[in-house]
């Protein structure tokens, strides 16, 4: 992962952007967990604020495929759907643990 690249693209110096992104580790681990756990409960409310978190926080990195996944699921919980939450899911959790690890917390 790139983060001199991803902290260009946000117009940051790149020792901001990674404590922005080691805030993100931090605080979207819970948002990862729930979101699995509301598809597997097929909780939509809590599926849809955990989506919602996770999409803000990846946009505010500029971590697109993560945003598209959350928007994803957050999209379809708006009208009462999880059709696809599963895989869009699975991507969150490997693109979050990607991000974990290139920052060495994982």
């Amino acid at each position: 992962m790139n983060f001199a690249r991803l902290a260009e693209n946000t117009g940051l110096e790149e020792d901001e952007f990674l404590e922005l992104v080691e805030l993100f580790v931090k605080t979207s681990a819970s948002d990862v967990e729930a979101l699995q756990s509301a598809i597997d409960e097929e909780d939509i409310q809590q599926a849809l604020e955990a989506a919602h978190s996770i999409k803000g926080a990846a946009g505010n990195l500029g971590s697109m495929e993560l945003y598209e996944a959350a928007k994803d699921i957050e999209e379809k919980a708006r009208v009462n759907s999880l059709e696809g939450a599963t895989e869009a899911a699975r991507t969150i959790k490997e693109k979050y643990d990607q991000i974990a690890e290139a920052l060495g917390t994982k």
